[in-house]
């Protein structure tokens, strides 16, 4: 008898949904973002400005940019368990990259509402 030893936390379903949906957010964005941008003529500092300082459009980046990191994080974390075998090593580089995308969270939050 074999005796099957389970290893993470199920992950499975869970992080290929969240993949599908994360991406799906992303691209409905990109679109948007292109048709707001081919409304502005010309194309100025002060015209992207006024576009970002619009209520929907930083709520709609922000979720955008969780996505993307979420999206990043689920792709590192699984890379991160499929190559790097040692532990304690994986451990220092997941944290790596989450400090990584709490830092770019925290810079977009600023960037978004600084205008």
């Amino acid at each position: 008898m074999v005796k099957r030893i389970v290893t993470g936390a199920h992950y499975g379903l869970r992080d290929w949904l969240m993949q599908r949906v994360t991406a799906v957010i992303m691209a409905v964005y990109t679109l948007v973002f292109l048709a707001a941008l081919s409304c502005i003529t010309p194309v100025t500092y002060d015209s992207w400005r006024n576009l970002f300082a619009q209520g929907w459009m930083r709520i709609a980046t922000f979720l955008f940019l969780v996505s993307a990191f979420l999206h990043a994080w689920v792709g590192m974390r699984d890379i991160l368990m499929d190559y790097v075998k040692p532990v304690g090593i994986r451990l220092f580089l997941e944290t790596l990259v989450i400090i990584a995308l709490v830092g770019c969270g925290g810079l977009a939050v600023q960037t978004l509402w600084r205008l």
